[in-house]
């Protein structure tokens, strides 16, 4: 899961080497947070206009989680 969140928005950022992803334990309700972390200057291109990349990004990972029979969620830092 954490490569496929590196590949996808190493895909859309100019500084590919400044992406980093932190993930947390399941919470109780089974819930795996990523934590994506971007440069400054790409912050825009990772979110897009009104948020439709980074909706976009999420939907993507949750269907991938769903085969899996996972929980997860993506927040962008």
């Amino acid at each position: 899961m954490k490569d496929l969140l590196m590949s996808i928005t190493r895909g859309l950022v100019d500084n590919p080497d400044a992406v980093s992803v932190d993930i947390d334990e399941p919470n109780e309700e089974g819930v795996v947070v990523y934590h994506l972390h971007v440069s400054e200057e790409d912050m825009g291109r990772v979110i897009g206009k009104q948020g439709r990349i980074a909706k976009a990004i999420r939907v993507v990972m949750r269907a991938a989680a769903a085969r899996n029979d996972a929980k997860i969620s993506v927040d962008i830092d």
